[in-house]
């Protein structure tokens, strides 16, 4: 299998050479690729808004400047965003961010999308939320344009683009891997219609993956697309709410079962998250290491 890790924002608090040295070492260790998850701002609980699931004083480096560090001191490893919530923000400027970091890295990027679930934060950045989905959409076809096309004319309802051009192109131009999450029929079709790959996070037993996949498949099928051709990734488990998420990653055991039901499920990648190691007990960037470079062997010699 395909190996990741969901780098933690956390280990910024022992200083950028933390972040660094952290990063050299998954990929010392082996895995695959290096993901970083995507929020701007967080909506403090007040009265009238919803709670969302995560503390708003979480620490949340920005994904695109992070992995752009993060590419200056690794070689080899992929470097991807697991999600960029792609509607609020400007796709233009993001075709341009993704190029400089594919150009930079020497074309190791995967970009991972999603519309997200917080309306106080599309509000923050002053981009509408109830029209999220139909930009996500027309926001892909033009980040593909700005990576494939000299010249760039779209016809589209929120980002009319009449000839524009856009260099450097990213080295795998619109090959580059643009991967989406979610889970609903609407991120499916998505996905089958649009995408590379399928970032899963909420998969539960293999009835629901294979729901799931089948319909990316079906929808893939209904745009002319080759379904085996669409990769899939899952988290280990999802972020962490309770007290049993927050100790997961402390049974090795439990998390090797895991990876090998992922696999038969029909994964070909999964994410381990370090920041739900992190809270299971490696309180140090030196702990958090120590622990992915003992799951990386375990599960190479368990899973392959």
């Amino acid at each position: 299998m395909k190996l990741s890790v969901e780098f933690p924002s956390v280990s910024y608090r022992e200083g950028p050479a933390a972040v660094a040295s952290l990063a050299r070492a998954i990929e010392r260790i082996g895995y695959d690729h290096i993901d970083i998850f995507d929020h701007v701002v967080m909506g403090v609980p007040i009265e009238g808004r919803p709670r969302g699931p995560y503390n708003p004083a979480m620490p949340i480096l920005e994904p695109l400047m992070a992995l752009s560090y993060i590419a200056a001191v690794t070689t080899r490893v992929t470097l991807g965003t697991e999600v960029l919530v792609l509607p609020q923000r400007q796709p233009a400027l993001v075709a341009k961010q993704v190029s400089t970091l594919d150009t930079l890295s020497g074309g190791r990027v995967r970009l991972g999308v999603g519309i997200g679930w917080q309306e106080s934060e599309y509000e923050a950045l002053g981009e509408p939320y109830r029209t999220r989905g139909a930009r996500m959409d027309e926001a892909i076809r033009l980040l593909r344009a700005y990576w494939t096309d000299a010249e760039v004319s779209v016809t589209s309802a929120h980002y009319p683009t009449v000839s524009m051009a856009m260099e450097p192109k990213p080295p795998q131009g619109g090959r580059l891997p643009l991967w989406i999450g979610g889970y609903s029929e609407a991120a499916f079709r998505r996905v089958g219609r649009l995408g590379d790959g399928w970032l899963a996070s909420r998969v539960t037993d293999a009835a629901d993956a294979r729901q799931a996949i089948e319909a990316i498949h079906r929808h893939a099928e209904a745009a002319g697309r080759d379904p085996g051709a669409i990769g899939l990734q899952s988290m280990v488990a999802p972020p962490p709410r309770d007290a049993a998420g927050k100790t997961f990653y402390a049974d090795h055991d439990a998390v090797v079962a895991r990876v090998a039901a992922l696999k038969a499920m029909g994964f070909g990648w999964v994410a381990l998250n370090a920041t739900a190691i992190f809270q299971a007990g490696a309180r140090s960037v030196e702990a958090m290491t120590e622990q992915l470079a003992t799951l990386h062997d375990r599960l190479r010699a368990e899973i392959g």
